[in-house]
């Protein structure tokens, strides 16, 4: 199998790449330069970016960035595709040298998600300064967060995942929002890392192509900070303050730009694959995470 080691970066496009400058720098807290093609690099640790947002009509999550240890794994990354039969594409050297790697194998799951396996990422050794003053965002052998991929076609997903890609089962969530109906599944899936979860699949279609991405900074007053910023630059509150039950995360979810959400997070579990247990879990957060007032913004 492929031994994914984290989520190196992922891809939004918009039709105005300003917005997503403006939204970055002042209630993310993160820093931009502008990228090859008329995008945006947004920088939130030691690396030149960690988020591509690239310009086109459609705002949407284009792809999610992989990273591998080094050649030897991409290689045998490739070997584990072919040896699979699932087809991929080696990305142009335009499109390597946006990303800032040295090789990128695409890849694209049975439910439609992009995905670029890639290795050897640039490093200019320049330090991030948050222009809001965010001390730091936990990334390092982590990656950048956790992604949320639309599933309409659950079990081929979910076995993609699993059995090519390499992934672990962290815990599940089996959503009923009718009692009576088959339960909506969400699984949360964890890489060659601590992060409780770099991945998860839910059982539905989303138009904008991703349900969320998660950022972590070192503290909950990070997080009320960041709060405050999306009310004074008008962001729109798609959940409430909370604290999940599975990965323990207390966090406020609000909308990207580009459609998709992103959720803003202090103190996610970091976990020992070899003690954890893999569950079940019935309520999504312990407390708050008031997914309701998304619904109630958008009616208005």
């Amino acid at each position: 199998m492929v031994d994914i080691r984290g989520l190196a970066y992922f891809v939004a496009q918009i039709d105005d790449v300003d917005e997503w400058k403006r939204y970055a720098e002042d209630v993310l807290g993160m820093m931009t330069s502008p990228a090859p093609g008329g995008g945006l690099y947004v920088k939130m640790d030691e690396r030149p970016f960690r988020i591509l947002v690239v310009p086109g009509a459609e705002r949407r999550y284009v792809a999610s960035g992989w990273e591998l240890a080094g050649e030897g794994a991409f290689k045998a990354a490739l070997a584990t595709l072919e040896a699979k039969g699932v087809g991929y594409e080696l990305a142009d050297p335009v499109a390597v040298a946006q990303r800032g790697m040295q090789a990128i194998a695409v890849v694209v799951d049975p439910s439609g998600n992009r995905h670029e396996l890639c290795w050897g990422h640039l490093s200019d050794c320049q330090p991030f300064v948050s222009p809001q003053g965010v001390p730091r965002f936990l990334t390092g052998d982590m990656g950048l967060g956790h992604t949320v991929m639309p599933a309409p076609n659950f079990d081929a997903t979910a076995a993609f995942f699993r059995d090519v890609l390499g992934f672990g089962l962290s815990d599940i969530f089996n959503f009923r929002p009718d009692p009576a109906a088959p339960p909506i599944r969400i699984h949360f899936l964890h890489c060659n890392n601590a992060r409780h979860h770099s991945l998860a699949i839910a059982e539905y279609p989303v138009p904008s192509g991703c349900v969320h991405v998660m950022v972590e900074v070192d503290s909950m007053t990070e997080v009320g900070r960041a709060h405050d910023r999306r009310i004074a630059h008008k962001v729109p509150l798609s959940a409430t303050l909370g604290q999940h039950l599975n990965d323990r995360m207390i966090s406020f979810y609000m909308k990207t730009p580009s459609g998709f959400d992103l959720e803003y997070g202090y103190g996610g579990l970091q976990c020992d694959w070899e003690r954890h247990n893999a569950f079940e879990f019935t309520r999504v957060s312990i407390w708050g995470h008031d997914f309701g007032v998304g619904q109630q913004e958008q009616a208005a």
